[in-house]
């Protein structure tokens, strides 16, 4: 199945370390989030947090290009696993990079199939929506490794050296979890700094489709019992330790309850900053972190550290 079937609408850089090392401290994942879920979240205190990574002196231009990154990550992701190709030329912008890893998962239930075709669907139109947006601004696709970047994933997290997203549609779906939940918070920790109100309002639209993206795959997740949940808690887990101090990601069981949505006490979802983003992508805790995980060369566009 080809795309057009798939979608018929028409400061100092740190070095970065080998997949060995890759989310250093991996063994300690479950004390280190342990040690930090004291400081808990609030609205207010996620206001006050971000507030001081504002990406200074950036258009909002810039910050669409940083969303696009992402939503060439996901693109990349769903159509190689449910059509075997990626993105044409036409979508990814002259001298893009090149995508390794990847291919076509052989889907055992149609109604899974179905779900991530629509969501496939729907990354795929981000990606032309962003890139027409932007015109002759827009980014070129930066360089993509699902293969070391998933395969830094299980090793830190524990899921096993087979882990591989493109296997079956459980671990396919595991990975959908990793990158949509952080596409949500992302575009959440961006609206306050977009100044013109139609970026404004698209990026609302495309914040709202990534909530019902994650809401889809966290309960289709939730719904394979135990050991699956237990998979998605080490993902969360491992996004907690790598994007900062604060325990803010949530899993899909807490406290012995379905957690579809997470939220704080007062019902609010919440964000993160560029560098928390770019932290879980490149598979790096700290600060200044250039490129790894996902995008060995770094991400493309004026957002890099803050």
């Amino acid at each position: 199945m080809s795309i057009a079937v798939l979608d018929k609408a028409s400061p100092a850089a740190s070095p970065s370390p080998s997949r060995r090392n890759m989310f250093a401290g991996a063994a300690s994942v479950a004390a280190s989030v342990a040690a930090v879920s004291a400081l808990g979240s609030t609205a207010q205190a996620q206001a006050s947090r971000t507030a001081g990574h504002k990406p200074r002196g950036l258009t909002d231009a810039d910050i669409f290009n940083f969303a696009l990154n992402l939503e060439f990550l996901e693109t990349e992701y769903y159509l190689r696993g449910l059509t075997g190709q990626g993105l044409s030329q036409s979508d990814t912008g002259s001298a893009s990079g090149e995508v390794m890893g990847g291919r076509k998962v052989q889907f055992r239930t149609p109604m899974v199939e179905r779900f991530m075709q629509n969501i496939g669907r729907n990354e795929a139109r981000h990606v032309r929506f962003l890139r027409s947006t932007l015109e002759s601004s827009a980014i070129a696709r930066p360089r993509i490794d699902f293969t070391a970047g998933f395969a830094g994933v299980a090793q830190a997290a524990g899921l096993g050296a087979d882990f591989d997203p493109f296997a079956d549609e459980v671990s396919f779906m595991l990975g959908s979890y990793l990158f949509e939940d952080v596409g949500v918070t992302a575009y959440k920790g961006a609206a306050p700094f977009i100044q013109n109100k139609d970026y404004l309002q698209a990026a609302a639209g495309i914040h709202a489709m990534e909530a019902y993206h994650v809401g889809v795959v966290r309960s289709s997740l939730y719904r394979l019992g135990p050991d699956v949940r237990d998979k998605a808690r080490k993902i969360s887990d491992l996004r907690d330790l790598v994007d900062g101090p604060l325990d803010l990601d949530q899993p899909i069981e807490l406290d012995g309850r379905a957690n579809i949505v997470p939220t704080d006490s007062g019902g609010v979802t919440f964000s993160r900053t560029p560098q928390e983003v770019l932290n879980i992508v490149y598979g790096q805790a700290g600060a200044g972190i250039m490129s790894g995980g996902f995008f060995p060369d770094g991400v493309n566009g004026n957002v890099q550290v803050t």
